[in-house]
């Protein structure tokens, strides 16, 4: 059965979270989706007094007319949209990754910081919670205001592990403005400088493997890609996936960056380390982190 996707949006009023909403629009969302805009108020530890319970009382409100607000806006930006504010009461990453175990959404969206220097350092965790905790995609929006309609860049990369067949296929299931360009970027594996202990012939064995299986994927992705009508170029480079995304990103002057929430083994993060969660929080554009989730097909705009 179909049914429209569902989108959770962590809203906290900042400069960030105003870009993230604007960020939608270049997204390549469906026309027609169903969306929470999630407020948090922090609950108090250790327990309140009488000034922070009337404080508290005006948090709420605060906190409660800013879901409405960005309510409002994204009715205004994405007509087709059900767009609904809800306000939660707690630690804000734990509130949002309930609401997702609950809700069930396809796509989490958050703002890379929060509003004030002491609400980056704990939003920048905050989206790094979700990041890690959540059921499904995450999209860290780093966005910039452009007019609608104009073409986007989206940079993917891929190491030939299922969760990069997952970006592959989240980018492939969207919708882009005309003119729109894709670039795979695969960063070909080196033989890392041997620890006494580690087999050098096994590590040869399977660099060479998985460079091959790279290639296979790599050229796979940029066929459907044309098929959509991206332009679509392949980049293949030495060197750590962490930081040829990045920079192959800021360099392109890429709009959002798709990359898998798992790649590859055990052992083979042993030797590329952690990938998705480095470039999420380094990248200069947005990022979405691809976590496939299988649910019924919803309706593509």
């Amino acid at each position: 059965m179909k049914k429209r996707m569902k989108i959770l949006i962590a809203y906290d009023g900042s400069e960030c979270a105003d870009a993230a909403l604007d960020d939608l629009n270049r997204a390549g969302l469906p026309e027609k989706a169903s969306a929470v805009v999630l407020s948090v108020v922090e609950n108090w530890l250790p327990p309140p007094s009488a000034l922070e319970v009337v404080e508290g009382a005006e948090r709420r409100m605060e906190t409660r007319a800013l879901a409405w607000r960005a309510a409002v806006h994204l009715r205004s930006s994405m007509p087709g949209w059900d767009v609904e504010p809800e306000v939660g009461f707690g630690s804000p990453a734990t509130v949002i990754v309930g609401k997702a175990d609950t809700w069930k959404p396809e796509l989490i969206v958050v703002g890379s910081h929060g509003r004030t220097a002491l609400g980056r350092f704990f939003f920048g965790s905050v989206s790094q919670k979700v990041l890690h905790e959540a059921c499904c995609s995450v999209r860290i929006a780093r966005g910039r205001l452009e007019e609608p309609g104009t073409p986007v860049r989206i940079l993917i990369g891929v190491d030939g592990s299922p969760g990069a067949e997952a970006a592959v296929g989240a980018v492939i299931s969207r919708h882009w403005p005309r003119g729109s360009e894709a670039r795979i970027v695969n960063a070909a594996g080196i033989i890392p400088p041997a620890a006494p202990d580690l087999a050098v012939a096994q590590v040869a064995e399977w660099v060479g493997g998985e460079n091959a299986r790279m290639r296979v994927m790599a050229e796979a992705a940029e066929e459907k890609l044309k098929a959509l009508g991206l332009a679509t170029s392949v980049v293949v480079k030495e060197g750590d996936p962490k930081r040829l995304l990045t920079s192959e990103a800021e360099s392109w002057g890429a709009d959002c960056i798709f990359v898998g929430a798992r790649g590859v083994g055990a052992f083979e993060r042993f030797l590329i380390g952690s990938v998705s969660s480095t470039v999420a929080a380094r990248a200069h554009c947005s990022v979405e982190v691809i976590r496939e989730v299988k649910s019924a097909e919803f309706i593509p705009g």
